[in-house]
């Protein structure tokens, strides 16, 4: 009996499935799946699929011992990136909604609640984008807080109106959308291991899907990233922003890059032009920056530590498009 009423839950279509995938971060893990346990969303009409990316921390058996309110399902694969393992977690659940959550961002009670009841308000063809909101328990390093801080400024623009959500904005660490749309755009691309979900959602957006900022779909990120982790990824983010532009027929991009770089602070836009393509100089304004903002963030002058990593990331960033690009008598051509 026990066997078949498993078969007949697989077998189940769910309203939604909460797809996460996972890698070596056991004990936050652990925060979110329980997390789901206090839903206010009726956890019969939802299922939770965990991809584990090549996980060696213990995931795997704490999973797969774990017994919860809700399905819970686990799903091994080999290390192969995020765009591989949300794939992979698509494929392996039912529900006539995906919402993608990471396994760093822990769910307030009506997460999913706020998710499906916007769904039902504004029908199935948009993509509902949940904020993920610095915790109030949990200390962040300065880079880590810095990347936060630029998530508020975004979600409070977004609620005042400012400007609308756009396929930029589509983070997967908390957001949702029907199925049939996932499939109908062919799913995350596995060829880039960041931004893969801004890749994606272009091709959503390509659908004539909209983007709805959702901020009552509330998840808590207890981001931690190594300093290394963290400079790389907007030196990614550049190369990605040309390369999605000319290989994924995103044309109006670079345009509207040159344009934000004429809105980026006074020095940032000198330090870009000396640093582009001067290696030893970039790497010693990275350093210095980087000390800098160690030493304000010892001393709690927050505003110092928001303008220090803001100069590193954008040097990092402008240099991922000049690269791509060629170098920088191409990018500084461009920008002109």
């Amino acid at each position: 009996m026990r066997e078949e009423s498993v078969i007949a839950e697989k077998a189940r279509m769910f309203k939604v499935s909460v797809v996460i995938p996972t890698y070596n971060r056991l004990m936050r893990l652990k925060q979110v799946l329980s997390a789901l346990a206090e839903q206010s969303y009726p956890l019969a009409d939802f299922e939770v699929i965990v991809v584990s990316d090549g996980s060696s921390d213990g995931t795997h058996e704490y999973v797969n011992h774990l017994v919860m309110p809700y399905r819970l399902a686990l799903v091994t694969q080999a290390n192969q990136g995020p765009a591989t393992a949300r794939n992979t977690g698509i494929a392996h659940s039912s529900g006539e909604y995906i919402l993608f959550i990471d396994d760093d961002v822990v769910p307030a009670a009506q997460l999913i609640a706020e998710h499906m009841a916007l769904h039902e308000q504004a029908g199935a063809d948009v993509v509902v984008l949940g904020p993920m909101l610095t915790p109030d328990d949990f200390r962040m390093s300065p880079w880590v807080r810095w990347e936060q801080a630029m998530l508020m400024k975004q979600y409070q623009s977004m609620q005042k109106g400012r400007w609308q959500p756009s396929p930029r904005q589509f983070y997967t660490g908390n957001t949702s959308l029907a199925r049939r749309h996932l499939n109908a755009s062919g799913g995350f691309d596995p060829a880039f291991r960041r931004a893969e979900d801004v890749e994606l959602a272009y091709r959503l957006a390509s659908h004539n899907l909209r983007f709805v900022f959702h901020p009552a779909a509330v998840g808590y990120h207890y981001a931690e990233r190594s300093f290394r982790s963290w400079i790389e990824t907007p030196y990614t983010y550049g190369r990605n922003e040309v390369i999605f532009a000319r290989d994924k027929q995103q044309m109006w991009l670079l345009p509207a890059v040159y344009e934000e770089f004429h809105h980026r602070h006074p020095i940032v836009r000198a330090l870009v032009r000396v640093c582009l393509d001067r290696r030893s100089i970039s790497k010693g304004v990275v350093a210095w920056l980087r000390v800098l903002g160690q030493q304000s963030d010892r001393f709690g002058i927050e505003r110092m530590v928001e303008m220090t990593h803001s100069g590193m990331f954008n040097l990092r960033y402008y240099q991922g498009i000049a690269d791509e690009l060629g170098g920088r008598k191409i990018f500084l051509s461009q920008v002109q």
